[in-house]
């Protein structure tokens, strides 16, 4: 028996392991989710979200550090709106709720900012008794320099339709007995602020002042005269 192998001292291996076979990977999608830069050809709509996502981003922190600094350099404050002067020369409510006005008022609009300028594109001075709108004028628009106070007028003159009920029909008869009439002047406004060479988007901030006006024409005002009034500003 030439051909018979010799024993492995006796132990068994079992039947021999086959070596690994090779795989190929393809480089197309995996699992179903997104594929890479490289093949944005083939899934185009989740690559160009993520750039625009990733540049939305971008844009809000740069525009965000860019207001910080303008903010830190430039320390803006609030703008101040008085109400210096105002004179009523007729306050009439007839029996047909038609009320006949003329009220001349005198602003001062303070900017106590050292490097800002302000734009007032529009200006709309409207005139209320109680929740009642009785007439408005326009202020022409100006540009208001650095630490600088204007001083603008306006005359509020006309007649409309005013139906007062309730309390403002009583306030109005108390007012008509005093002869101090207790009217609203609401600004309406659209500016614009200059930093050096930049301009800013427009704003719309609203001025509210509470006056006490009396009718020029009235003797039981006894000696009443206008005081000057702070406005409130609310941008």
């Amino acid at each position: 028996m030439g051909d018979r192998q010799p024993h492995l001292n006796g132990a068994y291996y079992g039947p021999s392991i086959p070596p690994p076979t090779k795989t190929s990977h393809s480089h197309g999608r995996r699992g179903g989710g997104c594929c890479c830069l490289g093949d944005c050809l083939g899934c185009c709509g989740c690559c160009i979200l993520s750039v625009i996502f990733n540049i939305l981003i971008t844009l809000v922190i740069v525009i965000g550090i860019a207001a910080l600094i303008i903010w830190l350099i430039f320390r803006p404050n609030a703008i101040k709106f008085h109400v210096t002067d105002a004179k009523l020369t007729q306050f009439t409510l007839g029996t047909d709720n038609n009320l006949r006005y003329n009220l001349d008022l005198n602003f001062t609009i303070r900017n106590p900012n050292r490097r800002i300028g302000v734009y007032y594109d529009q200006i709309e001075v409207r005139g209320y008794y109680g929740d009642q709108r009785f007439g408005a004028s326009n202020i022409s628009p100006f540009y208001q320099g650095h630490k600088n106070t204007t001083v603008v007028g306006t005359n509020i003159v006309g007649q409309s339709l005013v139906v007062l009920n309730g309390g403002d029909r009583g306030d109005f008869e108390e007012d008509v007995k005093s002869g101090i009439y207790r009217i609203d002047a609401k600004l309406r406004l659209k500016i614009r602020f200059k930093f050096g060479l930049i301009k800013s988007w427009k704003f719309k901030p609203k001025i509210r002042c509470d006056l006490k006006v009396p009718l020029s024409t009235s003797n039981a005002t006894s000696g009443f005269q206008f005081q000057r009034t702070k406005c409130d500003v609310d941008f």
